[in-house]
Order: structure tokens, then sequence, then C-alpha cells
């Protein structure tokens, strides 16, 4: 009778694996233009799914970012973070899609772009601009 439990609770939990695979994440480097300090990406980012962006800068530098987008959200975090760490600015806690600021330590910092629940639940696609600079 064990046997038989394990093999069901097994299996029960293999069904639930599908439905958290479906999450798709997109890495992007940033790279500037040569002699520019800034670039701007367009994207959309759907449902649960979450785009990074990967940016190298050093410390003392100023970094500005800014999100425009009517439903998706943004977290920062520093070199050697990223989700599930304290996000150094977390866009649907701090006042939205905006970030000024000094850095803190050199290295490549990663700005990520998703949606929040109650959206991702929906399967809602949202187009996204974000800017980014760093002097």
């Amino acid at each position: 009778m064990t046997k038989q439990l394990m093999t069901i609770m097994a299996t029960a939990a293999l069904l639930f694996v599908p439905a958290m695979a479906k999450d798709k994440v997109t890495t992007h480097q940033v790279h500037f233009d040569k002699g520019t300090s800034g670039t701007t990406v367009k994207g959309h980012v759907k449902g649960y799914d979450t785009v990074y962006y990967k940016l190298g800068a050093k410390a003392g530098q100023s970094m500005r970012v800014s999100l425009e987008s009517k439903k998706a959200f943004m977290n920062i975090f520093e070199p050697g973070k990223g989700a599930g760490d304290g996000a150094m600015f977390g866009g649907s806690t701090e006042g939205g899609g905006k970030y000024t600021g000094v850095l803190p330590k050199s290295g490549t910092y990663t700005i990520q772009v998703f949606l929040m629940r109650n959206e991702a639940r929906r399967g809602t696609s949202v187009p996204y601009t974000l800017h980014m600079e760093v002097d």
C-alpha cells in the first residue's frame, strides 16, 4: 500500500512541473553605442514571464533607469543579486518606474521587467519602453 501511495504522490507532483516550466525568462546584455552613455529598448512581457537586462557599471557612477508602461514594473538588483534577493530598487513599492542613483558597487546590475501577479494570472501581454543611462 505504501508503494502505491508514493507512486500516486510522485505522479501528482509531476503534474505541477509543466505549469512552472511555462514561465519564460529572457536575458539581454546591454551595450551602449560607442560615444553614448545610454540606450533605449522596447519589448513586451506576458503573464509570468520575466525579462532581465544586464548592465555593467562601476561604483560611483550615476545610473538612471525609467520604464514606460501601463502595467509592467521593474526591479533593479546589485551585482551578485537577483530575483529572490532584496532589490536595491523595487518599482512596485518605490513609486513606479523611475530610478536615479549613485551605484554602490562595480559589476553587472540586473534590471528585471515583469507583471504583477493579478495581470500575470490573466496572461496579459504588455508593451514597454526601457531607458537606461550610466554616466
